[in-house]
């Protein structure tokens, strides 16, 4: 009984601290719920976010602002051509000493917790690259020497879509360890006005700081409690093999237009996206509903579309949805099969 109450308290407390940190965040991004919902997610699962939109519309300041409400230590890199990967990650240097000349490594910018990676597109291959060990074993090596990133560790990258002339592209290796690509849009008139009233006024709203370290930590281990039915894990790996050209469920828009489908992250990250919906939901089980809404961020940057589709004017997101559509109607198909036999 008393395990029951605890994981019910535990439910409530998540979901209120995820609405404060929230409404902390609103008090200073205008609009782009949908963005800032997102962005929580991924926080909470334990994965990075790429942010993708025009220059102006927030990205940067949703970052620092949501570093500020979570207590975590906030390092900004801004992506140059002729950055270099030891200005993201430090280098060793020498210093003289009482006892002569001695060698120490100084941190680059990337050891922080929450780590800006401000116009990432603009620099080489070589020095994105340098983002690659950090990502996926949040750790970063230098001279043979392997340094633990504190945890927890989230890069969040931002991107303009309309440039360029100085930008490089990022490898298919790169982007597929990103939890969300999210796009940001464009404001409403409503929230354009709010967003000259808080900025041409001289008013300046303050965050509170909510949430520290070892908090955020136990709720990424709590989303992994979060019971999944077979049945339920079975859609997102057909969702996942939907999108492989050729394959056993691939739908007809994905053999016309697409190249390479969606790596198995993708799963991962529908699954644990879909874990922090149900909590949020006061569920500590997953149902098909909290999968859906994760399917646009978690898969857009992961598929690689043909020649065809850009002829035609497809986009990633319009294959998906429709990948969405066909993949339920086939599910209710063979459940009106298999119940028809009974």
């Amino acid at each position: 009984m008393s395990d029951s109450l605890d994981a019910q308290k535990s439910l409530e407390k998540f979901g209120d601290d995820f609405a404060r940190v929230k409404d902390e965040v609103l008090k200073v991004i205008v609009g782009q719920t949908h963005v800032v919902d997102s962005v929580l997610i991924a926080l909470f699962a334990g994965g990075h976010v790429l942010l993708e939109g025009v220059p102006g519309l927030g990205k940067t300041l949703l970052i620092r602002t949501l570093s500020q409400a979570l207590q975590l230590k906030f390092g900004r890199i801004q992506f140059t051509p002729d950055l270099m990967p030891a200005d993201v990650t430090g280098t060793t240097i020498v210093v003289e000493g009482e006892h002569g000349r001695d060698f120490q490594f100084r941190k680059g910018p990337i050891f922080a917790q929450i780590l800006l990676a401000d116009e990432i597109n603009r620099a080489t291959p070589k020095t994105q690259s340098s983002l690659l060990e950090a990502m996926q074993e949040r750790s970063v090596t230098v001279g043979g020497v392997t340094h633990v990133l504190e945890p927890p560790f989230l890069v969040m990258a931002t991107q303009n879509p309309i440039e360029q002339e100085g930008t490089y592209p990022l490898p298919e290796a790169q982007l597929d360890r990103f939890f969300f690509k999210l796009l940001v849009g464009y404001s409403t008139r409503a929230e354009l006005t709010t967003i000259l009233e808080r900025t041409t006024t001289g008013k300046s709203a303050s965050v509170q700081a909510l949430l520290d370290a070892q908090q955020i930590m136990a709720y990424q281990k709590l989303v992994r409690k979060v019971s999944v039915d077979a049945a339920v894990q079975d859609y997102a790996v057909r969702l996942t093999l939907a999108t492989h050209p050729k394959s056993e469920f691939a739908t007809p828009m994905v053999n016309q237009f697409v190249r390479f489908g969606a790596s198995p992250r993708a799963a991962q990250a529908l699954i644990l996206a879909g874990k922090v919906k149900a909590l949020l939901a006061g569920r500590m089980h997953m149902v098909f509903d909290d999968i859906k809404p994760a399917l646009l961020p978690a898969m857009r940057h992961r598929m690689l579309l043909n020649f065809e589709a850009e002829a035609e004017g497809q986009t990633a997101d319009g294959i998906l949805e429709n990948l969405l559509e066909t993949t339920l109607a086939d599910i209710r198909l063979e459940t009106q099969t298999v119940e028809s036999k009974k």
